[in-house]
C-alpha cells in the first residue's frame, strides 16, 4: 500500500538550468571562500568539482554524510575547513541571503506546471509528501529552489540534504535511508521524477516511480506531465494498492 509520495525537485517541480545554477553557486562560493582564506577564487573551482564528484560516486564504501565527505575532500585540496564555525556561518549567510536571488538569467528558474497542485493532491489523498531531491546541497539551497518552484519546506515531511544523506541518487542506499527516516518501507513509497537514471533506482529495491520526463522508461509505473499527475494521483495510488493486494 502506498503511504508516501516522494518528489524530485530539479526539473520535476522546478524548471531550471541546473548546470548554470551550479556554476553560479560555485563561483559565488569561491569568491567568498577565496577572500576568507586569502586565495584566488580561480584555485577553488577544481576542488569544488572534485568534492561534488566524491559525494556523487556510486562506488563509495564510507559511512560519512555527503556533507562530511564534501568537507573532507574540499579541505584536502584547499586547506579550507568548511566546518570551521566562522566559515560555516559565512556559507550559511551566502546560501540564505544571496543564493535566493540566483533564479534569473541563465538559471531561468520557474515552477513546473501542476507542481503546486500535485503536492497538494498528495496531502489531500491522506498520504505523506516528501522531497527526495538529490542530496548535493544544504537545506538552505534546497529551500531557495523550493521557493522558485512555488512550494515550501513546510509542504514536506522530510527533505533530503547533504547533511542527512550518505549517498546520492540512484543509489538504492540513498532511497532506503530516506524511507527509513520517514518510517516507511520503500514498497510503501511512490517516487515522482524526471530523470530516467537517477529517479528510477533498481527495480528490486521495491520503490516504484511515476515518470514526468521526456523519455519512456519501461520500469516506470506511470508516465505523463506533472499537471496530469496532479489530476490522476488518486487513481494511480488506487491502482498500485490494488496490485499490492493481489496474491
Amino acid at each position: 500500500m502506498i503511504k508516501a509520495v516522494l518528489f524530485d525537485l530539479d526539473d520535476t517541480l522546478l524548471r531550471l538550468n541546473l548546470s548554470a545554477f551550479i556554476v553560479r553557486y560555485a563561483a559565488g562560493a569561491a569568491r567568498l571562500l577565496g577572500e576568507a582564506a586569502r586565495m584566488s577564487p580561480a584555485r577553488l573551482g577544481v576542488p569544488f568539482a572534485k568534492a561534488l564528484l566524491a559525494i556523487d560516486s556510486q562506488r563509495r564504501t564510507d559511512s560519512l554524510t555527503n556533507e562530511q565527505l564534501f568537507t573532507q575532500t574540499f579541505r584536502a585540496s584547499t586547506g579550507i575547513p568548511l566546518d570551521d564555525p566562522v566559515i560555516h556561518d559565512l556559507m550559511d549567510f551566502y546560501e540564505r541571503e544571496i543564493v535566493p536571488d540566483f533564479s534569473d538569467g541563465l538559471v531561468a528558474a520557474r515552477p513546473v506546471e501542476g507542481a503546486r497542485e500535485a503536492v497538494d493532491a498528495v496531502w489531500a489523498a491522506g498520504l505523506t509528501c516528501a522531497l527526495a531531491t538529490n542530496p548535493t546541497f544544504s537545506l538552505a539551497c534546497d529551500q531557495a529552489r523550493m521557493e522558485w518552484a512555488g512550494v515550501h519546506v513546510d509542504d514536506f515531511a522530510l527533505v533530503s540534504t547533504m547533511s542527512n544523506s550518505t549517498r546520492c541518487k540512484p543509489s538504492a542506499r540513498y532511497y532506503q535511508e530516506f524511507a527509513n527516516q520517514l518510517g516507511m518501507r520503500l514498497e510503501e513509497c511512490l517516487m515522482v521524477g524526471n530523470d530516467a537514471v537517477r529517479d528510477l533506482p533498481r527495480a528490486d529495491c521495491g520503490l516504484r516511480t511515476a515518470y514526468v520526463g521526456h523519455a519512456r522508461p519501461r520500469s516506470a509505473v506511470w508516465r505523463g506531465s506533472m499537471a496530469e499527475l496532479a489530476r490522476q494521483l488518486p487513481d494511480l495510488v488506487a491502482r498500485l494498492d490494488a496490485e499490492d493486494a493481489l496474491p
